[in-house]
């Protein structure tokens, strides 16, 4: 069963549980989603608005890019959850003789490696999110402007969140090359877009402040 199949309690039971997935990556996804699904909001008050007729082209075109990363990311959630619990399992391989110790190395390598992977999309998603929460906050309704406020802090927080689940399996891995490579991407992604995010955060919370 899909974790997209559960309810808003059911899942949040999984998660408070011990069960290896969801984790921090699908929990991020997740939160994700729900950031650009405001930022959706805030295009659906605006279409059809006099006030914003010439930017009506505009934001419906970010309305529709923002479809497909909620999609995207709604995905990942059980992508996630996926790659993670191959992970989960091979740390409870034994290690007793060094044929064991080195079949487990072999299959933690791989295991980590994937289970960076998800993670990393959703960091890219999350930043994706960010620069449409940056135009819907310019351009959509006034009215809304408090939803791409929050959805800008929500893929902000995302995008934190997914960068934990990277750097806490690159840290395990034995191949350092590839892990310094992970490591360099996703810091990139964080060095841009968390500021970014900031930025349109401090712009709405200035413009409602009474």
């Amino acid at each position: 069963m899909s974790f997209l199949d559960k309810s808003i309690n059911e899942f949040t039971d999984v998660l408070a549980s011990k069960a290896s997935v969801p984790g921090g990556g699908g929990a991020s996804a997740l939160v994700g989603a729900v950031g650009v699904a405001l930022g959706s909001m805030v295009g659906a008050l605006t279409v059809g608005k006099k006030k914003y007729a010439d930017v009506e082209a505009e934001i419906i075109e970010l309305m529709k890019k923002a479809e497909e990363v909620r999609a995207a990311m709604l995905r990942q959630i059980d992508e996630d959850a996926v790659v993670f619990e191959p992970l989960s399992k091979a740390y409870g391989l034994p290690k007793d003789t060094e044929e064991q110790k080195a079949e487990k190395a072999r299959i933690m390598e791989k295991c980590l490696r994937d289970a960076c992977s998800v993670p990393m999309e959703i960091m890219v998603k999350c930043c994706e999110g960010i620069e449409l929460q940056k135009e819907f906050a310019a351009k959509g309704s006034t009215l809304a402007l408090s939803d791409a406020g929050v959805g800008a802090a929500f893929c902000r927080a995302a995008l934190q969140g997914a960068s934990l689940n990277v750097f806490i399996n690159t840290k395990a891995m034995t191949d350092r090359e590839y892990a310094e490579e992970l490591n360099k991407k996703a810091l990139a992604m964080l060095d841009k877009y968390v500021p970014e995010a900031d930025a349109i955060f401090e712009s709405v919370f200035g413009r409602l402040k009474a």
